[in-house]
């Protein structure tokens, strides 16, 4: 498998063409697997002032529907996941599509990190393909930065403590004066909204067949959702742990030739990120790209 190095040097080679290089790995992937190949690669670890841009948003349906179009979908699809995550209603209208065309042969790829939204992508497919430096993330909804489980636990804590004693009345008014009327709802609406979508995917894809599915699903959202058990929305799961509380992980060491041809594509998608405007990729094997860069969007192909 070629390293970072290797193909900084094979970009250099030929005369900075990160794309060139990026497509020859994704066709190498398809030729491996018989199966279509789609990206979806943020740079937010490389351009993190961008903000939301990086994040997944309703834009992002654009790339999807460019990048699907003339695929033979009976050949199913692996989706590359690189992301921090991001809307979720977004996320729900991408799941969506995705299904709608291909089904359920949908395989998640995680080279490094699929967090919040991303995760919940994931785990509408069939199942999720990960390696030692693989990481999921919690899916616990978050409003404007503030974790929707946190708001709800300060403001439990907060309605305890003053009920045994009302002298704290004045510790605690001043925090709570700061939230608007309807927070406490709309953190609990969030959270609902999160759980559910992760339980009817799990049902109607990844576990689908699965005797024991409800108890398999209510295991893993606790694990994804509860922030009691998460402790930080920042937090990293390892294929390990995700294997342990019953997501169906499949290891990328099993298959040195398929994991050198994931990795391939990871790194050059990464030196994308570092050595050119983009921050957003959404491509095909087939070389059909949808890329935003920090000031405009890119659609072409190779």
């Amino acid at each position: 498998m070629p390293n970072w190095n290797n193909l900084l040097d094979e970009v250099k080679a030929l005369g900075g063409g990160h794309d060139v290089l990026r497509r020859k790995y994704l066709a190498q992937l398809h030729t491996l697997t018989g199966r279509n190949v789609i990206i979806y690669y943020s740079g937010w670890l490389q351009k993190p002032e961008i903000g939301v841009g990086v994040s997944i948003n309703d834009e992002d349906k654009n790339g999807f529907m460019t990048t699907v179009n003339n695929l033979d979908r009976s050949k199913g699809l692996d989706l590359l996941l690189h992301t921090p995550g991001g809307d979720t209603a977004a996320t729900e209208s991408i799941v969506d599509y995705l299904r709608k065309m291909f089904g359920a042969n949908i395989r998640a790829v995680v080279p490094q990190l699929a967090m919040s939204s991303g995760t919940m992508i994931a785990c509408a497919c069939k199942s999720i393909l990960m390696g030692k430096q693989s990481s999921l993330g919690p899916v616990d909804p978050q409003l404007a930065g503030v974790p929707a489980h946190g708001v709800i636990e300060e403001f439990n804590r907060a309605r305890d403590e003053v009920k045994v004693d009302p002298s704290k009345i004045p510790i605690w008014q001043p925090i709570i004066n700061k939230y608007h009327p309807t927070l406490i709802g709309e953190c609990q609406k969030a959270i609902n909204w999160s759980e559910q979508l992760v339980r009817d995917w799990l049902s109607t894809g990844m576990l689908a067949g699965d005797s024991h599915k409800d108890e398999k699903i209510d295991r893993i959202v606790k694990e994804l959702i509860d922030h009691a058990l998460t402790l930080s929305h920042a937090r990293h799961l390892s294929a390990e742990k995700c294997t342990a509380f019953g997501l169906n992980i499949e290891l990328m060491e099993q298959d040195q030739r398929l994991q050198d041809a994931i990795l391939s594509v990871h790194h050059a998608c990464m030196l994308t990120f570092s050595s050119t405007p983009a921050i957003k990729i959404i491509e095909n094997h087939n070389g059909i790209a949808f890329i935003k860069v920090t000031a405009q969007m890119i659609i072409g192909t190779k």
